[in-house]
């Protein structure tokens, strides 16, 4: 069996380009060795449990969906030796950067996918996240475009069946029509429930938020950052 055809922008894509500069000689050969063991394999059916995709033991499964440069996934792989993390970044560029910083680093707690998130959900078998992390995803400015914001009925449809009872929902975006995007999609699905209490909530990071190049510049050019947290419901 092969892994599932890669969607393209004609089907079903929450992505723009898969690759920009040329790959540095490093980054090709990191790509060759360390992608291949990593990488989730989707021809057959997720092992049972999920957590055997680690080679130790793992209290928590959390999935971040658009990893960009990996400087979240990484440290909070760093922070959280005993948590299985799962990345996923369609952009090969971005891969590349993180698995060096993995393999460098000796981290083992990873695995990621380096195509559309969706199929990786639909692997997945029930209940089995503690936690999804969609940051500073693409927001598709034009409305023509709005259909290929990874927040959708379908998505998190998708979030609710694989995630906990009480696991969490974390986005995380400078773009106000896409906070507000998430915000209605949330509040017209039955299985999500908004945390926040104060407007603090929603406008200071999580716990150890390592911060991310895009936030970074977000933040230069003048907007600002929205963190979203919402919980599967039981």
């Amino acid at each position: 069996m092969t892994n599932p055809p890669r969607r393209t922008r004609a089907t079903e894509a929450f992505f723009g380009r898969r690759s920009g500069k040329t790959l540095k000689t490093q980054q090709v050969a990191v790509l060759s060795d360390v992608l291949p063991a990593l990488k989730l394999d989707l021809s057959g059916p997720a092992p049972q449990p999920l957590a055997a995709l680690w080679p130790q033991p793992v209290t928590e499964i959390r999935l971040e969906i658009g990893f960009g440069g990996g400087e979240h996934l990484l440290h909070q792989a760093r922070q959280a030796p005993g948590t299985g993390f799962i990345g996923v970044e369609p952009f090969i560029n971005s891969m590349a950067k993180m698995l060096a910083v993995l393999d460098a680093e000796g981290l083992n707690n990873i695995r990621v996918h380096d195509d559309d998130a969706t199929q990786v959900l639909d692997w997945l078998p029930d209940g089995c996240l503690d936690r999804i992390d969609l940051l500073y995803p693409d927001p598709w400015h034009k409305k023509k475009h709005w259909k290929r914001r990874f927040v959708s009925q379908v998505n998190l449809d998708r979030f609710a069946r694989v995630l906990k009872p009480g696991g969490r929902f974390g986005f995380a975006s400078d773009i106000e029509t896409y906070v507000n995007w998430t915000l209605a999609h949330i509040e017209a699905h039955p299985d999500f429930a908004w945390t926040a209490r104060t407007a603090a909530d929603w406008r200071g990071p999580w716990p150890q938020w390592p911060g991310t190049r895009y936030e970074a510049k977000a933040i230069r050019e003048g907007r600002t950052p929205c963190y979203l947290e919402f919980e599967r419901r039981a």
